[in-house]
């Protein structure tokens, strides 16, 4: 494919240290980057650098002549006084961009909701994302780079935003550079994945799934590598003091096969030793939320909402935003009362809360780490042993210099980081985690969920980032027109039901924006699964007909169109939810099969590896497109 844009020998340094040193590399036409690194490794200075707006002090960036480059940064250069209107399409009259079909969709897609005449300076912080992002993407640039682009975005924002991308360009044609913490996103939207690393950009094959198989891989080898050179040096002390030594058998190492890899992994959560153990710190009785109403300025927020929470709960809440998720921490934590309905709340618990913001640290700003912590407790209980304070801030990814660091001189990931281990040395027995990836890497994600599957309270999470609500929480809950909705299907019942397929959710109607542009009918595609080795396999996957209608998420609904008993329109719908029954077993035999040319092929040929792993996500679409089919279908059987 052609050649975009690329750096040769770039070497750049802060005054505290080398940033990149030497590096070389290329974007061609199709790449889909993922770039993914620890807080402070480059990862923005090399979309900076590539992108022109920061020159390296040695080597060289080249691009392609006439490329155009977009550029989206972590905080946006909007002028407070534009309109939303002038900020996006400038000048441009509405009927010239009201013609462009790819305009109208970033705007139903991204500001649907926000005033079209309202001025920058008047928008909440997520609005303001959002124009930024939707001001990049109506130009029609070669080459996009992309810097946290999922700030702020709610989950259907994060979904319409990865469609966007994937349909944006041909397969062969532009390029996308993206830095991101969301996973779900970075498998979703990337076909490569950068690494940037100890001053250098290592690159893999597809996305987060393929990157993390590849550099466990890497790290295999490079200790296959290194006990090698161990057993040498060992032989050649024993040499020097007793001469030369027995013939010993040398250490074989093979993988099988990517599932081998984790095949002896047991579940991340012992969820009946941490149940227990919830049971005990807890009682039987956390907080119950019964016919819950809140108003605020005759404002209905919430609405006959009845939540008993168990003990050991693990629960993720998805809603738009201003749907009335923190108005629902709030009542579980205690910090509101209801305008109707009651509260009970258990004897023994104890809630914390990890908010948004790092305003809890800004009293202690001037303190070291280590007094920080020497303040709490003396040890932490964590999988039946002991940790000391400082254990803890290493398994949270601090180093042992660190700890005599100011608090005010800690990166943002470092501060929230911080926050973290202070509420759970407090050692709460209901935890809060209000959008807890904020300024986290992808490594410390992956350190903070290790922690929290140790966790043993009850645990309830508001997060866009959907791989984490699937990673550490066993159900999702959402709040749709004022009601609390149990998502048996998870997320993807929470965007289907968004997107209209569930006919029995009541949908608020978006008003047309003042352009008159219809604003209504926004966010209609529904994303495919999250692309990897092991896809989820649907709850419905290998039940008989009558199995899954009685384990349909929207089994017992009313069906926009009823079908009338013995009727041909009944006995037609009846045949194809038979036959959309045989292909699913068709597909899942095709899956299998893929599964087990996986397992059998040369796991260092990424290539092949890559072809599989598109072949496996061509099917799991197709799987996921019969069984929204099969969704309604089977609600109107049952109606």
């Amino acid at each position: 494919m052609a050649h975009l844009l690329g750096a040769e020998a770039v070497h750049i340094e802060f005054p505290t240290r080398v940033v990149f040193d030497s590096v070389t590399l290329g974007v061609a036409e199709g790449d889909r980057i993922g770039l993914v690194g620890r807080n402070g490794d480059g990862k923005s200075t090399l979309l900076n650098i590539l992108s022109g707006q920061l020159e390296p002090d040695d080597g060289k960036v080249t691009t392609r002549r006439n490329l155009t480059i977009g550029v989206l940064a972590q905080r946006d250069s909007l002028d407070d006084a534009q309109t939303v209107s002038h900020a996006i399409v400038g000048d441009a009259a509405d009927h010239e961009w009201a013609s462009n079909a790819q305009i109208r969709d970033v705007l139903a897609g991204l500001v649907n909701d926000v005033g079209w005449d309202a001025t920058i300076g008047s928008l909440s912080g997520g609005q303001r994302r959002r124009v930024a992002l939707a001001q990049l993407l109506v130009g029609d640039d070669d080459v996009l780079f992309l810097d946290e682009p999922t700030n702020h975005l709610d989950v259907e924002g994060i979904a319409w935003l990865a469609a966007h991308l994937k349909t944006r360009w041909s397969a062969s044609a532009g390029a996308l550079l993206v830095v991101t913490h969301d996973r779900w996103f970075l498998d979703e939207v990337c076909n490569t994945t950068w690494e940037v690393h100890d001053r250098i950009v290592e690159p893999f094959e597809g996305g987060y799934a393929a990157y993390i198989l590849q550099r466990l891989e890497r790290d295999r080898q490079n200790a296959t590598i290194e006990g090698k050179r161990r057993n040498l040096m060992r032989k050649e002390l024993a040499w020097l003091r007793r001469g030369a030594p027995a013939r010993t058998a040398k250490p074989k190492f093979r993988i099988d096969a990517a599932n081998d890899l984790i095949a002896n992994e047991p579940e991340p959560r012992n969820a009946v030793a941490l149940a227990s153990m919830a049971m005990q710190r807890l009682g039987k009785d956390v907080v119950d939320l019964e016919n819950i109403g809140v108003v605020f300025d005759e404002h209905t927020v919430l609405a006959d909402v009845t939540w008993r929470l168990a003990p050991g709960e693990r629960t993720g809440i998805l809603g738009v935003n201003g749907a009335g998720k923190s108005t629902l921490l709030s009542l579980v934590a205690g910090s509101l009362a209801p305008s109707t309905g009651r509260v009970k709340r258990g004897k023994t618990v104890k809630v914390a809360m990890l908010t948004q913001q790092l305003f809890e640290l800004d009293e202690m700003a001037n303190d070291r780490v280590s007094e920080v912590v020497g303040r709490k407790k003396s040890t932490y209980q964590t999988e039946g042993k002991e940790m000391t304070p400082g254990q803890l801030l290493e398994r949270l990814g601090f180093t042992s210099a660190q700890l005599s660091t100011p608090v005010k001189d800690l990166s943002g990931g470092q501060r929230r980081r911080l926050q973290l281990m202070l509420i759970l040395l407090d050692e709460p027995n209901v935890l809060i985690l209000d959008e807890p990836t904020n300024d986290l890497d992808t490594d410390m994600l992956v350190a903070m969920e290790d922690l929290l599957d140790t966790w043993p309270g009850t645990l309830i999470v508001v997060s866009h980032d959907r791989y984490l609500l699937e990673r550490v929480t066993d159900q999702q809950y959402a709040i749709i027109d004022a009601h609390l909705r149990h998502l048996t299907g998870g997320v993807d019942q929470y965007l289907a039901l968004r997107a209209g397929f569930d006919t029995s959710a009541t949908r608020t109607t978006q008003p047309a924006g003042a352009s008159g542009f219809d604003t209504s009918a926004t966010r209609t595609t529904q994303p495919a699964g999250a692309s990897g080795f092991d896809t989820s396999a649907s709850p419905t996957r290998g039940l008989s007909s009558a199995e899954r209608i009685s384990k349909s998420p929207i089994a017992g609904a009313s069906a926009e169109r009823a079908m009338p008993p013995g009727s041909a329109e009944r006995r037609a719908a009846e045949k194809e939810v038979q036959a959309i029954d045989r292909k699913l077993a068709k597909l899942e035999a095709l899956r299998a099969a893929v599964h087990e040319r996986l397992a059998q092929a040369d796991q260092s040929n990424f290539v092949a590896l890559t072809e599989l792993t598109n072949e496996l996500r061509e099917y799991d679409n197709e799987t996921a497109d019969l069984e929204a089919r099969w969704l309604i279908l089977s609600s109107q059987l049952e109606a």
